[in-house]
């Protein structure tokens, strides 16, 4: 390129001015486009890969699942459980008075979400979603719209210095630089205007005909507005409102989604939102539900899964194994998913010790492999036997899930679909030195040394590295 020189180069300079004018027009404009900020901003979320879910809430006091028990159709009882259950079946109607008055004993005097952030921090987490308010309608925010929350007087909690639980867990997680997500059920079983108190109420909708009482349907719209704009308005950045309570939707439950999108995002205008299992526009990404797909989906999707057996804390839960949690973060991610991973608190507001221990586990293994995770695509053939795969640009991933007893990668291990160029840069990570590879007809087999086969850079997973030469 020839150098500009005397009375030409202000007319570069200009030239150059206009262009960079222009970029920043059109990248001004793009930000303003809905769609384009939308697209941008769930290639943000895709990124992250990996999740915290919290479901907590005065439930937690008797250790059985959030809310549900409330539904006398949903039948969850189990005669192995925890008297309360029992009590359910005997009498539906002193057990719905019993769990109402759980807000008077709910008191976590060992709540640090610091502690919670730190932990999930460790693990390679990248976002966090809080159960602000489940079905049941307990806050866990400091709302004007009711008396059920933590911070009022009837909550032995309202005494602590800061007793807004929702604030304290997006400051702390906020502040370990997660992505914040805020669960809110637009159902609310203790409302008098979704269940009112002049008929029996045994499924999980409204008691009465929305459509004959419009009044009062419009005053439970109103409510869930105004939950929804404090939340927004109230907690600093909020990055994804997630949304629960599916039925509700219209025709019969219709709480004015457009109007309650517009107000959302006019004070936060980079919210994602996730209006689950309604579809259009506000489910911008899916949440399959204990569950991962069986291959790459067409659409941004998230699987939330339980550490234990069930969302909210159960006392002696059975939290699955590391090497099943880091197996399936592996899958779901070589899927193009992310996996939001579910603890339930306990009741004094420690995260339990065994999930603390899984969280250790698995930061052991992402503090050596996390690249072939966060911010990266799937790449055919996806999985295949043992062997999942990723890639970051040109870089492929070949990730070997381990077998159920054992604790060495395999002398050779062979990945399908790839074939790396001449001159190709192949590694396992956390190892320093390069490894012999061949192609063939199918893929590329790895050579492991001896030496990584007595000393593996982690368990449950190791991770092949495989990098065009630098051009």
């Amino acid at each position: 390129m020839m150098a500009t020189t005397g009375i030409a180069a202000p007319v570069a300079a200009l030239v150059s001015g206009a262009v960079l004018i222009g970029l920043a027009a059109c990248a001004s404009a793009a930000a303003q486009d809905p769609d384009a900020r939308l697209a941008e901003r769930l290639e943000w979320f895709q990124d992250l890969r990996f999740g915290l879910f919290l479901h907590w809430g005065v439930y937690s006091q008797w250790g059985c699942i959030e809310s549900w028990p409330l539904v006398e159709e949903d039948k969850w009882a189990r005669p192995d459980d925890l008297a309360p259950w029992v009590e359910r079946d005997k009498d539906i109607e002193r057990f719905k008075r019993d769990y109402f008055a759980l807000n008077r004993t709910f008191n976590p005097t060992r709540f640090d979400p610091a502690k919670w952030a730190e932990a999930a921090k460790y693990a390679g987490m990248k976002y966090v979603v809080f159960t602000t308010k489940h079905h049941d309608g307990f806050s866990m925010f400091d709302t004007r719209q009711t008396d059920w929350r933590v911070t009022h007087p009837d909550c032995p909690y309202s005494k602590n210095a800061q007793p807004d639980i929702v604030r304290d867990v997006f400051d702390a997680f906020r502040k370990e630089g997660f992505g914040i997500g805020a669960y809110f059920s637009k159902s609310d079983w203790h409302s008098p205007y979704y269940w009112s108190p002049d008929a029996p109420a045994r499924t999980r909708n409204p008691n009465y005909n929305t459509r004959e009482q419009p009044e009062r349907w419009a005053k439970f719209v109103a409510f869930v507005h105004g939950q929804v704009e404090e939340l927004v308005s109230n907690y600093g950045r909020v990055d994804i409102l997630w949304l629960d309570g599916g039925q509700v939707r219209p025709p019969d439950q219709d709480i004015q989604m457009d109007r309650l999108a517009d107000m959302a995002r006019k004070h936060q205008p980079d919210l994602l939102m996730v209006d689950r299992t309604v579809g259009g526009k506000y489910e911008n990404y899916r949440t399959p539900e204990q569950e991962v797909p069986d291959k790459p989906l067409d659409y941004v999707w998230e699987s939330c899964l339980t550490m234990g057996t069930q969302w909210s804390y159960k006392p002696n839960d059975a939290y699955k194994p590391a090497r099943t949690l880091v197996h399936l973060l592996v899958d779901i991610v070589s899927k193009g998913g992310n996996l939001l991973l579910n603890i339930g608190p306990q009741p004094d507001g420690q995260l339990p010790p065994e999930a603390l221990k899984r969280l250790k586990e698995i930061g052991d293994w992402m503090a050596v492999n996390a690249e072939a995770i966060h911010g990266t695509l799937p790449i055919a053939p996806y999985k295949a036997g043992s062997v999942c795969l990723t890639r970051k640009g040109r870089m492929v991933y070949a990730i070997y899930l381990a077998e159920e007893g054992r604790d060495a990668p395999p002398a050779t291990m062979r990945v399908p679909g790839v074939r790396p160029p001449a001159g190709a840069k192949v590694a396992m990570l956390g190892v320093a030195a390069p490894l012999e590879w061949q192609v063939g007809d199918d893929g590329v087999t790895v050579a492991i040394p001896a030496s990584v086969a007595q000393s593996p850079p982690c368990r449950h997973a190791w991770v092949i590295r495989i990098a065009p030469a630098a051009e």
